[in-house]
Order: C-alpha cells, then sequence, then structure tokens
C-alpha cells in the first residue's frame, strides 16, 4: 500500500462505481481526458458505469457516440495524437472486431510508425465474459487476440480496488491500452456456482477502495492466494473459481492474478512454478489458441526440470458461447478441481 493510499478513507464499491470514480478522478484532475462512446453520456452506460459523469463534466467531455466502433476508436486514435486522452467504450467486447484495423494498423502503430513523434494514449474499455446469459455475441473473451499485437498493453481486473487504480494508470499511459472488464464481477466475486447466492462486493476486503486518486503498476501480477501443492495462473472471473476449486479439493493451491495480461509479470508466474513444482492454466475463453496457450509454452520454457507433473489446462469450449448451455461451457470449480487433482496425482 503507497502512502497516498494510506492516508485516504476506503469506501465499499462495486467494480461499476470504482470504474465510474477512476474516470471521476481522472476527468477532474486532467482536462485533457474526454469519455465516450455508445450509450455512455446520458444515459450512464448500458452498465451504469458512467452514470452522472456527463451531468458533472458537461457533455464536451462526457458524450455519446454513433453505432460505430471503427469510427470510436478512430476518433479516440486521433484525440490521442492531438493530446487528447480519451476514454472509450466499447459496449461489449464481442463488438470491438469492426474497429480492428483502426486498433491494430492504426493506436498500436502510431508511436512506432512515428519514430515517437505521435503516440496513442488511449484507453478502451469493454465488457468481456459470460455468466449474464448474454449469449454467442455478449460473452466473448478475446484478450488473446490483443496479446498478439505489438504494441497494445492489456489488462483485466478481478476486483474493485483493482479496478480503479489500473483505470487511473490506463489513463495516464502513454500507450494504448485495452481494458477488459469481466462484466460477471461487476456487482460481486463469483465462485462459479451459478445456483448459489451470489456475494456483495460489500462484504469482500477487495471491494473496499480509497476514494480519491491512487494508480497501480500496469505490469505487475498479483498473489491472490499463496499456497504450496500447486500454482493456478488465471485472471478476471476464474481467479474466484480457482479459489473455490482450492478451497472444495482441500489442494493448497497458489493462485496468480496476472491483472496486466500484456506486458506479462513473468517472474512471478516463474517464481511461484518453480516452488510449488505443478502448474494449472485457467481461462474463459475459448481453448485453441487462447491465452493459456502462451502461458503454458511459457512455463514449459522456463520452469521445465522444476515440473513434477504435466502442466493443466481449463478453459472454455472451441465453441460459440451457447445461451441455453452457458454453464456447460464456463470452466466451473468441478472442471478445475478435477484439473488440480490431475495435476497432483500426476
Amino acid at each position: 500500500m503507497t502512502d497516498q493510499e494510506n492516508k485516504q478513507l476506503r469506501v465499499p464499491m462495486t467494480m461499476i462505481q470504482a470504474l465510474r470514480s477512476a474516470m471521476d478522478v481522472m476527468l477532474e484532475r486532467d482536462p485533457d481526458v474526454v469519455v465516450f462512446g455508445q450509450d455512455v453520456g446520458y444515459f450512464g452506460g448500458v452498465f451504469r458505469c458512467t452514470d452522472g459523469l456527463q451531468k458533472k463534466y458537461g457533455d464536451q467531455r462526457v458524450f455519446d457516440a454513433p453505432i460505430s466502433e471503427g469510427g470510436i476508436v478512430g476518433v479516440a486514435v486521433g484525440m490521442g495524437a492531438y493530446g487528447l486522452r480519451p476514454v472509450a467504450e466499447i459496449q461489449f467486447a464481442d463488438y470491438f472486431y469492426p474497429a480492428s484495423d483502426q486498433i491494430v494498423s492504426e493506436a498500436a502503430r502510431l508511436r512506432y510508425r512515428s519514430a515517437g513523434d505521435f503516440t496513442a494514449p488511449l484507453t478502451l474499455r469493454m465488457p468481456c465474459g459470460g455468466g449474464i446469459y448474454g449469449g454467442q455475441t455478449h460473452s466473448q473473451s478475446p484478450e488473446a487476440l490483443f496479446t498478439h499485437v505489438c504494441g497494445l498493453r492489456t489488462l483485466m481486473p478481478t476486483n474493485p480496488y483493482d479496478a480503479k487504480g489500473l483505470l487511473i494508470a490506463a489513463i495516464e499511459c502513454d500507450d494504448p491500452v485495452i481494458f477488459l472488464e469481466p462484466k460477471r464481477l461487476y456487482n460481486g466475486p463469483f465462485d462459479g456456482h451459478h445456483d448459489r447466492p451470489s456475494t456483495p462486493w460489500s462484504n469482500h476486503p477487495l471491494g473496499l477502495v480509497p476514494e480519491g486518486y491512487y494508480s497501480l503498476p500496469l505490469d505487475q501480477a498479483t498473489l491472490f492466494r499463496p499456497g504450496r501443492d500447486l500454482t493456478v495462473i488465471t485472471y478476471g472471473t476464474m481467479v474466484y473459481v480457482a479459489e473455490a476449486a482450492a478451497k472444495e479439493t482441500g489442494i493448497d493451491a497458489e493462485i496468480i492474478d496476472l491483472r496486466s495480461i500484456w506486458p506479462l509479470d513473468l517472474a512471478a508466474i516463474v517464481n511461484s512454478v518453480k516452488k510449488t513444482g505443478r502448474c494449472v492454466v485457467l481461462h474463459e475463453a475459448t481453448r485453441t489458441s487462447g491465452f493459456g496457450a502462451e502461458l503454458v509454452a511459457l512455463v514449459q520454457e522456463h520452469c521445465f526440470y522444476h515440473l513434477e507433473a504435466p502442466i493443466e489446462r481449463v478453459t472454455g469450449w472451441d465453441t460459440p458461447y451457447p445461451h441455453a448451455q452457458e454453464w456447460d461451457y464456463f470452466p466451473g470449480p468441478a472442471r478445475v478441481a478435477a484439473a488440480l487433482q490431475r495435476a497432483m496425482e500426476k
């Protein structure tokens, strides 16, 4: 905890409130910050993350955009190149595809192709993941597509405290940042047991958030749960699923929450796996060419002589995200628990 945070009162917040607080802090702190996207102004966003910001800062700094993701990102690139710090919302991560050219060919390449004369200090907020019966076009986890692109940072917070600190740091960063928000975590941690009552963030220590300004490093993982038996490398909603599986199996799993998917905190991964000698990689996204494949390769490359069992991987399936069979697709505690047990038995 920094001295900056120590001096601040911590209050209970949902992730929605924490994200709104981050934008509020930066809009007040930096006149070059602007917030825009579909329905983010008067309506306050489909998930209410920007509720009240237009009323407070006016429609020149918080405003609605047409339903054109390519247009939204293209405008954000131009704003960034001319000195603004845009925070643009893509209403669902599933809808970023029309803006792929602007993200990959313009935002990610601008600093390199101009030899540093121009940058694209923009933040693209995108709700991602399943667990809310969104079906095939409102439940995707496309993080691996962004990590393949040189010049982009890709973040995914898992709690209100991290969400605020990382979003503030993303807005201040001179690189384009893809800021993915697991929407199943907006109002509370979710352990994958969809048939049980949900837990609010007000009952979780990571739901206590400093009211004012603070920022977190954009390239550091966090040790979510210490353990000795094996290492679970994960991010997003799966952090809490892994925690539930560890408790239910009695396996003393160490859980690494990446937070920054790229750049990757490789040292945190290597140190943990070398200590435990066993590894399970977990994410909600599609299995084939998912980011877990990169994680498995890195663990194999850097920790081979410390491994006591093959690396296990638990992911979504290689299908569109189904509506009716959502919980068969979602990598729940039972699937994760089985992987933990396999890793311990081999």
